[in-house]
């Protein structure tokens, strides 16, 4: 079942800042006690540092695959608060508020095209507290890695949310390119943050990938992942849209559905997932 947080502050626009709110800020005793959960178990003598043990993997099956045998059925990229819009022009009416912000300048000009541009995005959030691996949504190969140079400004809402700042084009990032069968092409941004200015992959360029695998993870702090589809390529689920046009974040996890390739609805109708297994 998806929630949506309870409405509070946010951390500032600096790592100085007052922390207003539990959900962006997290005391080590409290991160150490969730990921004892849902985190491997090893010897804490294998993690030196903090950011050792903050960037170690999940439990293997914690995170069961939303229909894991249909490639026609997208999941979610990562443990997060998830944004999404059916067009760049509605995420700038109900959520991204900076006066520069556009497909072009997220993905940059060498590898957006027109179906990029008028395409549907998904914002993916991660606070500090998250499990911090991001996962592929799709199936499908690496076909492209673009790294972007820029700035680690915060990418919490009141950031997103002003018109003076443009966090989702003036960050670093890495852009990535995935070529689907099902969705076209999908790109893959990882964004880096206040203090996030690592950005880890661990597939190469030509690697065939099954959705639910592990794409990399950013180092400490707070970070978002954005999946660009091409336009009319994904019909996203309800919830996840209704929320969204609501400026409510809902918190997800890796593999939950996402939404449904519309080139299977259009040849099937909706599709068969009696047969298809849920999680993997």
């Amino acid at each position: 079942m998806r929630q949506v947080p309870r409405p509070v502050g946010f951390l500032g626009f600096n790592s100085h800042a007052a922390a207003k709110d539990e959900a962006d800020v997290v005391p080590i005793p409290k991160v150490a006690m969730w990921s004892l959960v849902t985190m491997r178990q090893t010897n804490s003598s294998s993690h030196p540092t903090f950011n050792e043990f903050f960037i170690r993997e999940l439990k293997p099956g914690s995170r069961p695959i939303a229909f894991s045998e249909c490639d026609d059925v997208a999941v979610c990229a990562a443990d997060c608060r998830l944004m999404a819009f059916k067009t760049a022009e509605d995420s700038l009416r109900f959520w991204i508020k900076g006066r520069k912000f556009s497909i072009e300048g997220l993905l940059g000009k060498e590898v957006c095209t027109s179906a990029f541009s008028n395409g549907t995005l998904v914002i993916f959030r991660l606070a500090p507290q998250d499990y911090h691996r991001f996962h592929f949504p799709v199936s499908g190969t690496v076909e492209k890695f673009l790294d972007i140079p820029g700035c680690l400004y915060t990418v919490n809402p009141i950031a997103v949310n002003s018109k003076y700042c443009n966090v989702f084009t003036e960050n670093k990032r890495a852009v990535a390119i995935i070529s689907t069968k099902d969705f076209g092409k999908v790109a893959f941004v990882a964004i880096g943050a206040t203090m996030v200015g690592s950005i880890t992959f661990s597939k190469q360029q030509g690697d065939y990938v099954k959705k639910g695998d592990e794409f990399g993870y950013f180092s400490f702090g707070g970070s978002t992942v954005i999946c660009v589809f091409e336009k009319d390529t994904i019909e996203i689920d309800e919830d996840l849209l209704a929320n969204s046009e609501r400026s409510l974040e809902t918190l997800v996890s890796v593999g939950m559905k996402l939404g449904v390739s519309t080139k299977k609805l259009a040849e099937t109708g909706l599709p068969n997932l009696e047969s298809c297994v849920l999680g993997s």
